[in-house]
């Protein structure tokens, strides 16, 4: 098990893929909708920070122009609901069910009963454990389901899996630079995608950690785990949890230095890599030891890698 990120982490050194393991029809041209995605015009933009809460090892900075052409987004991430119907209509399993058998799960969200299937712990990360039969329909391992959570982002998900449901509903994960200009909700230069202050007039506006990680969460915001997708206000573009709740995968390969000299218009990550980024941050980000729930923020896993705070949303480019 690798050390990966104390954010999303990862099963350590990249494993092979074997050939057709997500051999999906692509959908047909009649199929592809629109419905619950908004059109953003796309245009110039201001694109990471200059701020000093953030990392300079994630390549944050500097602050550049980017300019985007038009594309279409998801309102929330795609849900249980959404996935089961793409698993129901093509029989595709997913990495944690088919290739490994297991997934990481939050130590605090692991049933006492499910505690013989913790096989490790992930070191300096210990809440990270490696947990037998856990996937996207048992979230904490085989005892629990989705019961009540239809309505809530779909985990344990691999860079692999989303792109696997995006070849089927005809539509695409979004590059970086993307995902950033949607999350700031029409906003520039702020940090998150309602303005500077996490909690405006003691006001939650997303799904992260409040107490003391890991050990308490006094759910300040009414979450312990994941929130429906349609919860807390949506930015100023109409879109659902851009920051919080659930990791966004992303289609570029991760790189902390390539926007110095890469294409600053519709920028798409280095030609190869060994990690795919991650945006947006989830319901375990703490400020205690991370500030990756900002809309600059990135991180990055192998595209193998799933856990309980990992998810995606699908864009379209405009036609």
């Amino acid at each position: 098990m690798g050390s990966g990120s104390c954010c999303t982490p990862n099963r350590g050194p990249r494993h092979k893929k074997p050939d057709g393991t997500w051999s999906i029809a692509p959908a047909p041209a009649s199929k592809i909708q629109t419905r619950g995605m908004i059109k953003l015009e796309g245009g110039a933009f201001l694109m990471g920070t200059d701020d000093d809460i953030g990392y300079l090892e994630d390549g944050e900075r500097p602050v550049r122009e980017v300019t985007l052409s038009p594309f279409w987004i998801e309102v929330t991430a795609v849900t249980n609901r959404q996935f089961e119907q793409f698993a129901n209509e093509t029989g595709y399993r997913t990495e944690a069910e088919k290739r490994f058998g297991w997934s990481f799960v939050f130590d605090g969200l692991i049933d006492h009963r499910e505690r013989k299937r913790v096989r490790k712990r992930m070191p300096g990360a210990e809440w990270w454990c490696r947990v037998g039969g856990a996937n996207w329909r048992k979230p904490e391992g085989p005892r629990s389901n989705l019961k009540g959570r239809m309505d809530h982002p779909v985990v344990h998900m691999s860079w692999d899996d989303a792109q696997a449901y995006c070849q089927w509903a005809g539509k695409r994960l979004p590059t970086e630079a993307e995902h950033e200009y949607a999350a700031r909700g029409g906003l520039s230069q702020k940090r998150f995608g309602w303005g500077n202050e996490l909690t405006p007039d003691g006001r939650h506006m997303c799904n992260i950690w409040q107490g003391t990680f890991p050990g308490h969460n006094s759910m300040e915001d009414g979450h312990l785990g994941t929130a429906p997708a349609r919860s807390f206000p949506p930015n100023g573009y109409g879109l659902f949890n851009m920051t919080g709740n659930t990791w966004e995968w992303c289609a570029d390969w991760w790189s902390s230095d390539y926007h110095n000299n890469g294409p600053r218009t519709n920028p798409a990550g280095p030609p190869n890599g060994t990690n795919r980024i991650n945006r947006g941050g989830s319901f375990l980000c703490h400020d205690s030891y991370c500030h990756r729930y900002r809309v600059a923020a990135r991180t990055k896993n192998t595209p193998d890698s799933a856990a309980n705070n990992l998810g995606f949303r699908c864009v379209a480019d405009d036609q």
